[in-house]
């Protein structure tokens, strides 16, 4: 681990103390900061999404499984990576948890640089994804602000139209197209229609990213 990991938290949840002591004393020791919960329950009441972070889950827990508090994260739009570790790993568990984005499940007794290397790729996943993230609010943002003429116009722009072409299926003058396309140019931030396309296409697959999770 490195200083750019110098405000990440590890988040554990297990139901037993004698792992998440020595657990946390291993991951504090590389310079990173563990936060533990004895139930996915405290976990859900402390969390913070102010810092970028992962989860270490024990799979099985009274009231609420490792498994069910994934669920719940991701009803509640939460995208944290999580390592599940068990001593009770079933192949059943382990498919749901991948299928429902999990960075890796470990099998207890497991191996301590295998779990330290899991923990900086699921940080660094962590990173990119909240990357992604203010990009997609940035253009969400500027395409929220154009009016309903501006996203229709906008819309014709993307499939390639001419301002004539515009002018025509919208039924404007062509002095209007340039004066809506003018403001679309303004509010988007783009410099250019090079600029103004990569925002659309990047808006479409943001938004199907994030629609998903």
């Amino acid at each position: 681990m490195n200083d750019n990991n110098a405000d990440s938290l590890v988040y554990l949840v297990d139901d037993e103390f004698a792992i998440r002591d020595s657990l946390a004393l291993i991951i504090e020791s590389t310079g990173l900061t563990v936060r533990s919960f004895e139930s996915a329950e405290d976990f859900l009441n402390n969390y913070s999404f102010n810092h970028t972070g992962c989860l270490i889950l024990d799979v099985r827990m009274p009231e609420m499984s490792g498994l069910e508090l994934q669920d719940e994260l991701l009803a509640r739009g939460i995208s944290i990576p999580i390592i599940f570790i068990s001593g009770h790993a079933r192949v059943s568990d382990s498919a749901k948890a991948f299928r429902s984005g999990a960075v890796d499940f470990l099998e207890k007794p497991f191996d301590y640089e295998l779990l330290l290397e899991r923990i900086k790729e699921a940080l660094q996943k962590d990173v990119a994804n909240r990357k992604q993230l203010n990009e997609y609010l940035t253009i969400k943002n500027r395409l929220d602000y154009l009016t309903v003429r501006e996203q229709e116009l906008l819309s014709l722009i993307v499939k390639g139209y001419s301002n004539k072409e515009m002018a025509k299926e919208l039924g404007i003058s062509n002095r209007t197209v340039e004066a809506h396309r003018a403001r679309i140019m303004r509010k988007m931030q783009a410099e250019n229609l090079a600029d103004l396309m990569v925002l659309a296409a990047r808006s479409d697959v943001l938004n199907d990213k994030f629609s998903q999770e």
